[in-house]
């Protein structure tokens, strides 16, 4: 096993071990929720963060009073970077910290958000994702904006990304069908495009995914990945 496993392990097993502190904590206000799953493969903005291998993923999030809330998530990577001991990073830890709140009819997001690559020199950086949500019947409709500052370890450049989501799950239906659009410029990309076209299933605490993934940036090549996760 992996040392980027027995991470992601750990982290589920902390999920786990919370949970009677986290139904303590619900009457104050707070909740703690979480997930642990694998992909066949991590695919993010139209490109293969894994390889093109399968990847155990896991993340924890507590929500606190007022629409706040913390969150460490993780995955498996496509090794990157070189640390001081000659490998690179295995595993991506990414940390966020934000607010949701409900204003003009849309539900939004606003948050902090932290990608670490622990065994990856200069790989690490800081992101602020801001999205709003709004639900007509069946079909949800998302806009969002996330904004990477110029920074040193982008090479002083900023990036921005945006992107159109829409998700449609009738009642009658066996599955939901999910997609989305976007457009990056910065440091990550010049002008690229990527979308993705899925179809989601939940029974019960498990959730089951199929996914179509391309882009127009370099070296990007389209994919279909399925995803089973389990949330608690």
């Amino acid at each position: 096993m992996t040392r980027s496993v027995v991470m992601l392990a750990a982290c589920a097993a902390l999920a786990f071990g919370s949970t009677a502190r986290a139904q303590d904590a619900d009457s104050e206000g707070w909740k703690l929720s979480g997930d642990i799953g694998v992909v066949s493969d991590y695919q993010y903005r139209g490109y293969s963060l894994s390889g093109g291998d399968w990847a155990v993923q896991g993340g924890l999030t507590v929500n606190a009073p007022h629409g706040f809330y913390f969150g460490i998530w993780g995955s498996e990577i496509e090794e990157v970077g070189i640390g001081a001991d000659g490998d690179g990073a295995l595993i991506e830890v990414d940390l966020s910290v934000g607010k949701t709140f409900s204003a003009g009819g849309w539900d939004w997001d606003v948050a902090l958000l932290h990608y670490g690559y622990p065994d990856g020199d200069d790989l690490d950086y800081f992101e602020v994702p801001i999205s709003a949500s709004k639900t007509t019947g069946a079909f949800t409709t998302t806009l969002g904006f996330q904004y990477a500052p110029s920074q040193a370890n982008l090479g002083d450049e900023d990036n921005r990304y945006f992107y159109v989501g829409g998700d449609y799950a009738p009642e009658h239906w066996p599955v939901s069908v999910n997609g989305q659009i976007g457009h990056e410029d910065g440091a990550f990309a010049d002008g690229k495009l990527d979308w993705q076209l899925g179809v989601a299933k939940d029974v019960g605490p498990i959730s089951l995914s199929v996914t179509y993934a391309d882009s127009d940036g370099p070296g990007s090549e389209s994919s279909v990945t399925g995803g089973i996760s389990l949330g608690f």
